[in-house]
């Protein structure tokens, strides 16, 4: 049941921050919408015990990608003053109870005992857990996995290579 509730609350957070992506002004708040919608994502991996995929979704997704988006914003620039001026109080008070009753609801939620990953002979279901997944990655797909990272690594090679030597062709063209 407390699966129900947790779920039912990060799918509401998600639809939020989706529909925040969408109709909000600035692209600095649809931006945190689209990080609301990311870590209910990772929320919902966790409740499929999908573990590691969660903390992927956090540390790539959640960080460096919404890290580069808000960087790119700032870039483009996000300069000009807010038209809806100087937030009124009863938004805060609003913010702050909703923030709280979201706060309360997965404290209760988190009070009941979950008991989750097991199969139906009550051992514990390995599918998705971090050991499974580096067995299959270096035990079954091992070639596969290493000529990626090969590939890589000759393509970052190439980047730096390209631009290093590029930049003394032009400097070279400069000069003629």
């Amino acid at each position: 049941m407390a699966e129900v509730i947790v779920f039912i609350i990060f799918a509401m957070v998600a639809l939020i921050g989706g529909i925040t992506i969408l109709v909000a002004p600035d692209p600095v708040y649809s931006a945190i919408g689209l990080l609301a919608a990311m870590f209910s994502l990772a929320v919902m991996y966790v409740l499929l015990d999908a573990h590691l995929v969660a903390v992927i979704q956090v540390i790539i997704y959640a960080g460096a990608v919404m890290t580069l988006f808000l960087f790119v914003i700032m870039l483009i620039g996000v300069d000009t003053t807010d038209k809806y001026g100087i937030v009124a109080p009863a938004q805060r008070i609003m913010t702050t109870v909703v923030a709280l009753g979201l706060f309360v609801a997965i404290l209760l939620a988190g009070r009941s005992a979950w008991i989750t990953g097991t199969n139906l002979f009550g051992t514990p279901d390995l599918n998705g857990t971090i050991e499974n997944v580096a067995d299959e990655l270096f035990g079954t797909w091992t070639i596969v996995f290493l000529s990626t990272v090969l590939l890589l690594t000759i393509a970052a090679l190439g980047t730096i290579a390209l631009a290093y030597f590029g930049n003394e062709v032009e400097d070279e063209e400069a000069t003629l």
